[in-house]
């Protein structure tokens, strides 16, 4: 589908009646192409977790009941779904009774599943669960700090470099100044970049020099990541990498990719801004 008719970026009304219909798939393979991959052929394992914290539909009787939800969508899968037909595609819940929340949950799951062409899960949680936002993941170590001398805001892959020592490691870097826009409606996407890599020392400035290159960049959270993941690929050649952002919520969802040469991985825990 075009994304000309997307609902992004366009004043809309909010459904009073379910309807899957809502549901806008968006194609990757423009982007994977734009990166220089061939259909079918990707570098990476991976997930995007969506979690959407505005998730409510009605008990038998009438009465309403709300929760948050994850939602695991495949990096192998044809389509994502574009986010603000997401949010009107839960808001269609609200009024519709569903007789137990693993009804909804199957609903859910068949109607996402449709829609990106792959299986999609989705795990519903109690708004009542305690559960503890951090800073930063255990072991990740934050480059924000670094000098950079020549801070560009225009997409920059030839910033990064590997140190000359050429030394291997195994490291875990984070950064919290990730900022990308929406590529259809222009507002900003704040977002922590986690990386974690096996190869050869990467050169920490020339790295953050390219985070900040992305300050200007338009494009969708999932391809930012693809983005970073074919970069790091090139121009670094680690042996083993795993890139993760994740992203601060907007409209009631936060969108969370992450690309890994290995099929073991997740998003991990959610962050302060989320």
């Amino acid at each position: 589908m075009a994304l000309h008719n997307a609902p992004l970026g366009k004043s809309s009304e909010y459904p009073d009646s379910y309807d899957p219909n809502l549901l806008f798939p968006v194609a990757r393979d423009e982007n994977r192409r734009r990166i220089g991959l061939e259909d079918g052929r990707w570098p990476w394992f991976g997930e995007d977790l969506w979690q959407a914290w505005e998730v409510s539909w009605l008990r038998p009787g009438g009465v309403p009941a709300v929760a948050w939800a994850e939602i695991f969508v495949p990096a192998a899968s044809p389509s994502i779904i574009e986010s603000k037909s997401l949010k009107l595609y839960l808001n269609s819940l609200n009024q519709h009774v569903f007789s137990t929340p693993e009804q909804l949950v199957e609903t859910v799951v068949s109607d996402l599943s449709s829609a990106c062409g792959a299986a999609v899960r989705v795990n519903l949680h109690s708004v009542d669960e305690s559960g503890q936002a951090i800073g930063r993941p255990e072991g990740y170590q934050l480059i924000d700090d670094e000098p950079v001398g020549d801070v560009v805001y225009q997409y920059a892959p030839e910033s990064l470099a590997v140190e000359q020592s050429a030394e291997v490691v195994t490291e875990q870097l984070c950064s919290h100044l990730l900022k990308s826009n929406c590529p259809v409606t222009g507002q900003p996407d704040w977002g922590t970049l986690l990386i974690r890599y096996t190869g050869p020392k990467i050169d920490r400035s020339a790295l953050l020099r390219y985070i900040v290159s992305f300050r200007n960049k338009q494009d969708f959270h999932e391809h930012c990541v693809e983005t970073v993941f074919t970069d790091l690929m090139k121009q670094c050649q680690p042996t083993e990498l795993a890139v993760c952002a994740r992203y601060t919520r907007r409209g009631g969802l936060d969108i969370n990719p992450w690309r890994s040469t290995q099929a073991e991985g997740s998003a991990g825990p959610r962050l302060i801004r989320q």
